[in-house]
């Protein structure tokens, strides 16, 4: 099955930097709130859109900030729908945060968007070695439910901590390295079958990530098969960070998976996007309302759009719809004494739309190439 139903519309726009107060509550520059604006894509004739980023990290993983500058900078770049999703069995930050409660970046992050127009999802990352590799649990109630140490298999898990070592490819701290491996040692598929007992929306992180797949091409495992299969993996990430995969997305149109897009965020949204002029990773939910259980309905519907370096990337079904609700005609008439049509295209988006013309028709005063701006 080839990708007859790829679309992408490109597309620029700029965003700002964030700002964040200690713990607690978030606050921005008062002078940034009329901007924020532009960072904005018209609602369907039958959908809600919403910017999402479902994939970001902490210092209660592997990130290196505090859960409320995810809040701060959602807020300030218009993202709608932020999703905290720590590794539960990586935890790098052990020495300063030795927490055994996996809730906690989601209550910090939450405390944090109290009173905000932000939806905040808790949620997590199952870390593990290929066949699994990486899977996003969101939507969870309790992440503690999503992991257990097992410690009758401690032999088992210094053993593997050794063949790491032996390897060279891990430079991390070894209480670190023995909690991974010990917590590792629960098979992955109890995992994510308690992450599906909660009603959680789970997909396939970085499936191109050279770690996992030395050619940068992703394939499904037969473990990635069985769960699509059984229902209890539901998206895939064609988009994470700076990586696109065009494998990704035909694996998603062919097993009915959603397309999903992440920052996959461990420093600063500004550094890592902002800086370069570009913006962050994002998936464009098209939901009936703006509250979980909506959204929640949306992906597993398959109801998404992916935003990545000024492009549109989704299925005609999906695309259409946000399209035609972004770009309008808003005057057409024939030059006095003439064949020829004067049309203006008007644009309801918050960002400028690229446009290729592919008709038979040529325009008179510029190239087939235009710019539509916000």
């Amino acid at each position: 099955m080839k990708l007859k139903y790829l679309s992408v519309s490109k597309i620029f726009i700029f965003f700002f930097c964030s700002i964040a107060l200690s713990h607690g509550q978030v606050n921005l520059p008062q002078e940034n709130a009329s901007l924020l604006k532009k960072q904005h894509f018209p609602n369907t004739e039958n959908f809600l859109t919403l910017v999402s980023d479902l994939h970001t990290h902490s210092v209660f993983s592997d990130g290196h900030v505090w859960p409320n500058i995810r809040v701060a900078e959602a807020l300030n770049d218009g993202t709608q729908v932020l999703a905290i999703t720590e590794h539960i069995e990586f935890q790098p930050h052990l020495k300063d945060l030795p927490h055994e409660d996996r809730n906690r970046s989601y209550e910090e992050a939450k405390l944090a968007a109290k009173e905000k127009d932000l939806i905040v999802i808790n949620g997590a990352e199952i870390t593990r070695d290929m066949p699994t590799g990486h899977i996003n649990a969101i939507f969870v109630e309790d992440v503690n439910k999503l992991y257990k140490i097992d410690k009758s298999r401690k032999a088992e898990a210094e053993k593997k901590v050794k063949e790491i070592l032996k390897e060279g490819t891990w430079k991390i701290d070894i209480d670190v390295l023995n909690k991974y491996a010990l917590t590792s040692m629960w098979p992955s598929k109890k995992s994510i079958k308690a992450a599906n007992k909660q009603g959680a929306f789970l997909f396939w992180n970085h499936p191109m990530w050279t770690i996992q797949a030395d050619d940068g091409i992703a394939s499904l495992s037969d473990f990635h098969k069985e769960m699509i299969q059984m229902n209890l993996l539901h998206g895939i990430e064609i988009v994470n960070g700076n990586s696109y995969s065009e494998e990704a997305f035909q694996i998603a149109i062919d097993n009915d998976l959603t397309l999903i897009g992440t920052s996959d965020v461990h420093d600063l949204i500004e550094w890592d996007y902002l800086n370069s002029g570009g913006h962050r990773p994002s998936t464009i939910i098209l939901a009936k309302n703006k509250n979980k259980n909506s959204i929640r309905n949306s992906l597993k519907s398959g109801r998404t759009i992916v935003w990545f370096k000024n492009s549109l990337i989704g299925l005609k079904r999906n695309l259409l719809p946000l399209l035609e609700a972004s770009l309008f005609i808003s005057q057409a008439e024939y030059l006095p004494n003439s064949n020829i049509l004067k049309v203006k295209i008007e644009n309801k988006c918050g960002i400028d739309f690229k446009l290729l013309n592919k008709s038979k028709y040529s325009f008179q005063d510029k190239s087939d190439l235009t710019e539509i701006p916000a």
